[in-house]
């Protein structure tokens, strides 16, 4: 008997297509949903994956409910992957210059009611396991803590408008909304926060996107991603264990609730001696001199109690750069 049919949507993104690889090998059928069906080469690619026969892909945009409802039919599960940050308002403006009423209206809302409408979709579907990809920005209080966890600390989303970090804030509005339709609609919501996503990608567009942009650069003897080390940290994880998590929430019936989708957190400086070591030709950054930030902390009790082994760090660098180094597309 074949597994249940999964729905991602966003299957051409970095996290969607990865998630469409893990649950292929797996054995799922899987519904996709894309903006555009009509480039066939990208769904191609897709349909290239081992077992790609068993996808069938969909147009679907979340601002259009009535596009959500064909790819949800007779799914046991939707993944959603489809709220990608959006840093511009309408008219093309930087987030930092809009006023409060432009940036919740132009950057919040979209997301939130994205959301809002593929879950409104899925219940009148039947589909109640639901699995969000959102980010570590959600997850920030303020004041600072030593160690984070996923269930006890949250941005403060009027804070983050405050500062102008409404791409920040639509995570936050849209986690908050989410779990509240969740509880009063008996859905079990499953939540990553993930960031920093290296490892062999799918589509040739994603290299257009950092880390792979900056150590492409590299490898080809141009500059790094910075002209100097910042004295701060990244947060990174290997995209095939973010969807092996993925996949190993939606199996696990006692799964709920959020998920840090990272390795951990490393000082910028750690990331370019290590791949320095891979890279021995490749321009560093100007070094920093100033006393070192301690890297973000994180409590990974929830993420480890889904059983799925991460990759270091030294791995993690080595495959990017090795897949990169080997010209995929």
């Amino acid at each position: 008997m074949r597994k249940k049919l999964l729905t991602i949507f966003g299957a051409s993104g970095l996290v969607g297509s990865s998630i469409l690889r893990e649950a292929l090998e797996r054995g799922y059928d899987v519904n996709g949903t894309l903006r555009n069906v009509e480039n066939q080469e990208r769904i191609a690619r897709l349909k290239n994956l081992p077992s790609g026969k068993n996808t069938n892909f969909f147009p679907a945009n979340m601002s259009d409910i009535s596009s959500l409802d064909n790819p949800l039919k007779n799914a046991d599960a939707a993944f959603i992957c489809c709220l990608i940050p959006t840093y511009k308002g309408f008219d093309g403006t930087p987030a930092k210059e809009l006023n409060d009423e432009r940036g919740y209206n132009e950057i919040i809302k979209p997301t939130v009611d994205g959301c809002l409408n593929i879950l409104k979709t899925a219940k009148t579907n039947s589909v109640r396991n639901i699995i969000i990809c959102s980010s570590t920005s959600s997850t920030n209080p303020s004041p600072p803590v030593l160690i984070k966890n996923e269930l006890d600390h949250w941005s403060d989303e009027q804070e983050q408008c405050k500062s102008k970090k409404y791409t920040s804030a639509a995570k936050t509005y849209m986690e908050k909304a989410a779990f509240k339709f969740c509880a009063e609609n008996n859905l079990r919501l499953t939540v990553f926060l993930p960031t920093g996503l290296y490892g062999p990608a799918i589509l040739p567009e994603h290299l257009q996107h950092n880390p792979f942009l900056w150590i492409k650069s590299v490898l080809q003897g141009g500059a790094p991603r910075h002209q100097k080390v910042p004295n701060d940290s990244a947060s990174l994880i290997h995209l095939q264990d973010l969807a092996k998590l993925f996949l190993a929430a939606y199996e696990s019936p006692s799964a709920s609730g959020r998920y840090f989708g990272v390795l951990k957190s490393f000082h910028w400086s750690d990331i370019y001696i290590e791949c320095q070591k891979l890279i021995p030709e490749m321009q560093m950054p100007e070094p920093n001199s100033e006393e070192q930030v301690t890297p973000t902390q994180f409590d990974f009790r929830r993420r480890d109690s889904l059983g799925v082994k991460i990759r270091d760090f030294p791995t993690i660098m080595r495959e990017t750069v090795d897949w990169i180094r080997s010209k995929p597309f």
